[in-house]
C-alpha cells in the first residue's frame, strides 16, 4: 500500500517551471552523485482511497486501549475521565492560534489562557510564578536543571533515583550540553537517602532533583530534603503528580523551589502516547531564567481588561545568548485542556478525586497484597500508586492478566534491576472497586499459576 498524493502531472510541471527547472533531477542537481538514490524507489503501485481506509481501519484494530481492556498501568501516564467540556472548550474559535504566535496580542483568547492555565499552576503547586507550559514532565525536569545553573552558577545535580527514569535519561542527556554532572542518590527502603543525600551535598551542587510522590509511589519527606539541600546553597527541584495535590502539601509550601511536572493527567487522553504538555512553576527570583513563554495580564489603551506575552526568554524570540530555552512551543492547546479540566474540578473537586484515589489505592493494596506470592515492596505512604513484589516472573504474570482483559501494571524490572520482582499498580476513578476486586481475582490465578510451574520445574 502507498500513500496518497494529489500532485497530477501537469501541476508537477507547473511547480517545476514556477522556480526556473525543467525536471525532477535537474531540482537536485545541487546533491553530491554520492550520496542520490540511484534507482527508483521500491513501491507498491498506489490504492483507490476506500482500500486505504480499509487497510488503515484494520492496523488500528491491533491497538488495544484503556477501553478495550481494565488498565492499571501507570508509571507517568494514567488513565482518568475527560469530561466532555474539555474537548468543546479546546474546539472554539477564540483559542485557535498560529503554531509560533511572533504577534500573540492578536490572539487574546490564547493569551488569556495562557494567564488563567499560569494562575492556575501557580495555586497548585504554591510557588509565586508560572510559565505558560513545555513540551512534557522530563524535558521540563531538565530546563529546571538549566535553571539552577543560571542561578548558582554551580556544575554538579544531585538526583534522587526515586525520579521517573525518562526524567532522569533526559536530564543525563541535557547535563552534556550544560555542562554539568549529574549524581544518582540510591533509595533507602523506597525513599530517597537522606543520608546519601547529605553525603553527596557540596558546594558544587547546584541543585537536588527529586519527585513527589517518586516512582514507585511512595510519599517523600520533601520538607527534609529540602533543608538539607538548602543547607548548602542548593535549589530543590521537585517533579509533581498534580492530581495528588488534593491530598498532599503544595511544593511551595515545604521549600521547594522549582515545581515541575507531566500535566497529561490534567484533561488530556492517553491517546496511545500522544502529545501533553510539561508544567513550570518557581520563586518569583527565578522569573527571568524561566523558560519558553508568560502571558501578563495589563489594560489597553481605552481602559479595558487584555492580556500580553510579558516575557519570552526561547532563542527564537530574542538573542541566543539571552536565552534560557530553544523551545518551539508551550503546548498551548494541551495546556488549554489542563486550565479547562482544573476549572471543572473546582479547589473542592481536586481535593475530593485525591481522597477517592487514596482511599481505593489503600483498598487494591491491602487486598492485592494478601494474596498467596504477592507482598509490598515497601510500606511508605502512597496515594495512587504503589508498588507490589510478586513471587513468579513479572512477565509471564502480565501476559496472563492480559489474556484475562487485565493490564496489570509496570514491570519495574524495566527501569530498576534492584526490583526485578517488582510491579507498580496505579489506580485512578475509573477503577471501581469491582475492577479492582476483578484485579485481585486475576492477579491472584496468574501468579499461582506461574509458581504451580516453577514449583515443578517448568522454565519458559
Amino acid at each position: 500500500m502507498s500513500g496518497y498524493t494529489a500532485v497530477t502531472p501537469e501541476d508537477l510541471e507547473l511547480m517545476l517551471a514556477a522556480i526556473g527547472v525543467e525536471s525532477i533531477e535537474q531540482l537536485f542537481d545541487g546533491i553530491p552523485a554520492g550520496v542520490r538514490l540511484d534507482r527508483p524507489i521500491d513501491l507498491p503501485p498506489g490504492d483507490p482511497e476506500q482500500a486505504v481506509y480499509a487497510e488503515l481501519h484494520r492496523l488500528a484494530a491491533r491497538n488495544t486501549s484503556t477501553e478495550d481492556e481494565l488498565c492499571f498501568l501507570g508509571a507517568g501516564m494514567y488513565d482518568h475521565y475527560v469530561p466532555a467540556i474539555v474537548d468543546m472548550l479546546m474546539s472554539r474559535s477564540e483559542y485557535l492560534t498560529p503554531y509560533t504566535p511572533y504577534q500573540p496580542e492578536v490572539s487574546q483568547g490564547g493569551l488569556q489562557v495562557m494567564f488563567e492555565y499560569q494562575t492556575a499552576i501557580s495555586e497548585l503547586t504554591g510557588l509565586p510564578v508560572s510559565n505558560a507550559s513545555l513540551y512534557e514532565g522530563p524535558s521540563a525536569v531538565g530546563a529546571a536543571a538549566y535553571l539552577a545553573k543560571l542561578a548558582n552558577g554551580r556544575r554538579r545535580l544531585v538526583v534522587s533515583r526515586g525520579v521517573h527514569p525518562h526524567s532522569r535519561e533526559t536530564l543525563d542527556t541535557l547535563a552534556v550540553g550544560y555542562g554539568m554532572a549529574v549524581d544518582e542518590i540510591a533509595l533507602d527502603g523506597a525513599a530517597t537517602d537522606l543520608d546519601a543525600l547529605r553525603a553527596a551535598l557540596g558546594d558544587d551542587v547546584g541543585a537536588v532533583i527529586i519527585q513527589q510522590p517518586n516512582f514507585l509511589g511512595a510519599i517523600e519527606d520533601v520538607e527534609t530534603l529540602c533543608a538539607a539541600a538548602h543547607e548548602h546553597g542548593a535549589l530543590v527541584i521537585c517533579s509533581v503528580d498534580p492530581l495528588t495535590l488534593g491530598v498532599l502539601e503544595a511544593p511551595g509550601a515545604q521549600g521547594v523551589d522549582v515545581c515541575v511536572g507531566e500535566g497529561q493527567t490534567l484533561g488530556n487522553r492517553l491517546d496511545f502516547g500522544g502529545p501533553s504538555f510539561g508544567f513550570f512553576a518557581a520563586t518569583e527570583k527565578h522569573l527571568r531564567s524561566m523558560p519558553g513563554r508568560i502571558a501578563g495580564e495589563t489594560t489597553d489603551a481605552d481602559g479595558r481588561r487584555g492580556f500580553v506575552l510579558t516575557l519570552q526568554t526561547r532563542e527564537q524570540h530574542i538573542r541566543r545568548e539571552k536565552a534560557t530555552s530553544n523551545i518551539c512551543t508551550s503546548q498551548a492547546l494541551n495546556a488549554l485542556g489542563g486550565v479547562v479540566y482544573l476549572s471543572w474540578l473546582g479547589r473542592r473537586g481536586i481535593v475530593e478525586l485525591g481522597e477517592l484515589m487514596l482511599q481505593r489505592t489503600h483498598y487494591a493494596r491491602e487486598t492485592l497484597s494478601a494474596l498467596d506470592g504477592v507482598s509490598r515492596l515497601h510500606d511508605l505512604p502512597v496515594v495512587r500508586e504503589f508498588a507490589l513484589r510478586l513471587d513468579a516472573p513479572v512477565d509471564r504474570v502480565l501476559e496472563r492478566c492480559a489474556a484475562a482483559g487485565v493490564n496489570a501494571g509496570y514491570a519495574l524490572g524495566r527501569s530498576y534491576d534492584e526490583y526485578s520482582d517488582g510491579l507498580l499498580v496505579a489506580i485512578t476513578e475509573q477503577r471501581s472497586r469491582a475492577d479492582i476486586d476483578r484485579f485481585v481475582e486475576v492477579l491472584g490465578n496468574a501468579v499461582a499459576a506461574e509458581c504451580a510451574l516453577q514449583d515443578a520445574g517448568v522454565t519458559a
